[in-house]
């Protein structure tokens, strides 16, 4: 039970102490460490959610009380949304340290309407966090991207990831609640 907050204190310290500033240094074990980080949130929220699925096709007395149920669900699906925005955040374009360095265009995986519309957006436009963040809750909720067109076929497998796990946690937690 320990061993997953003091995993991510230390990679979130490594990552303070890395790089105190605007994440602008583009160091390679600064680097491994956010997507070491990224990772292990990811994984531990979608075995969190395998988990909850296993205990409503088990009748698990904890997952019994409908409230209960919403609850956890939802805190599991706020928690996706938050971890692959990050995700997304973190894998564009190399990262936000390239993407400062070398701009949007380098080497996107997503493109954002803003990357195109020219005459209606401010220059030297870049996506911040929050774009991504709104990249992810669209694709929890619609299970699709919406408005960015995602060009990489490996940020397409990280989406249809994102996708489905919503998918089944919406279904069986409102199903079941």
């Amino acid at each position: 039970l320990w061993l997953y907050p003091a995993l991510v204190v230390i990679l979130l310290a490594l990552l303070i102490l890395g790089d105190p500033g605007l994440i602008d240094s583009e160091k390679t074990w600064l680097r491994r460490a956010t997507s070491l980080l990224v990772v292990v949130i990811v994984v531990s929220n979608l075995w969190s959610a395998v988990i909850l699925v296993h205990g409503i096709f088990t009748h698990a007395q904890f997952y019994e009380d409908a409230y209960q149920l919403l609850g956890i669900g939802a805190i599991i699906w706020t928690i996706n949304v938050i971890a692959f925005a990050l995700w997304f955040w973190d894998v564009d374009g190399g990262g936000p340290a390239r993407r400062v360095a070398q701009g949007s265009w380098a080497d996107p995986a997503f493109v954002f309407p803003e990357m195109e519309i020219d005459n209606l957006v401010t220059a030297g436009w870049f996506p911040r966090f929050i774009d991504y963040l709104v990249l992810s809750f669209n694709t929890a909720t619609s299970f699709g991207p919406t408005d960015v067109a995602v060009i990489k076929r490996w940020a397409k497998v990280i989406m249809l990831t994102e996708s489905a796990s919503a998918l089944v946690l919406v279904i069986l937690v409102l199903g079941k609640a």
